[in-house]
């Protein structure tokens, strides 16, 4: 364990539905480079989030901290894992998008993969950015005015952006380059 990023606080804002790899993989990341991440979601502190291997019900992850009463300022960076659900279903909570559009106005590190950046436009934060996803995605993100592009991980000022699980790697790296700065 290296402590490269002791007293970095980290928020992952998630619900049922999440990729269960683009949740636990940032998150042990992350804590091995010593973060202290937060489970951060809709529903209740101590509730169960359903995680998802595709299509498949996986594992489920107690929340720490109901977005109601989380507070940007209180993190470094936010990290927004996908599956289709989760970010579909945060996007109809006001709070969950506040939360977001916070971060953004902070201009502190959003790390957001797979289907995760479908959130950042309802916070209103893609437009003019350099950007990637899950394909599917694309359109939609060109449409609210990002510039997409497939590649591995795309990091555009403090938005780092992946396609999918595979790119983990990369997106973790650019992650810590981020708030290494």
């Amino acid at each position: 364990m290296t402590r490269e990023l002791q007293d970095k606080r980290i928020a992952v804002l998630m619900t049922d539905g999440v990729e269960q790899v683009e949740y636990t993989g940032p998150r042990a990341f992350l804590e091995q480079q010593g973060a202290k991440v937060t489970l951060i979601s809709t529903k209740q502190k101590g509730e169960q989030v359903q995680g998802f291997n595709h299509a498949d019900p996986a594992d489920k992850f107690t929340v720490e901290l109901n977005v109601r009463d989380a507070r940007p300022g209180e993190f470094d960076a936010l990290v927004l894992p996908g599956g289709v659900s989760n970010p579909d279903a945060l996007r109809l909570h006001t709070e969950a998008i506040t939360f977001i559009r916070e971060f953004g106005r902070e201009n502190k590190p959003i790390a957001a993969i797979c289907h995760g950046p479908w959130t950042l436009i309802d916070a209103d934060l893609v437009k003019g950015k350099q950007m990637t996803s899950w394909p599917s995605l694309q359109l939609d993100l060109q449409n609210a005015g990002a510039q997409w592009r497939d590649a591995e991980v795309v990091a555009d000022g403090k938005l780092i952006t992946s396609r999918k699980p595979a790119d983990i790697p990369a997106f973790n790296q650019a992650l810590k380059q981020a708030l290494a700065a």
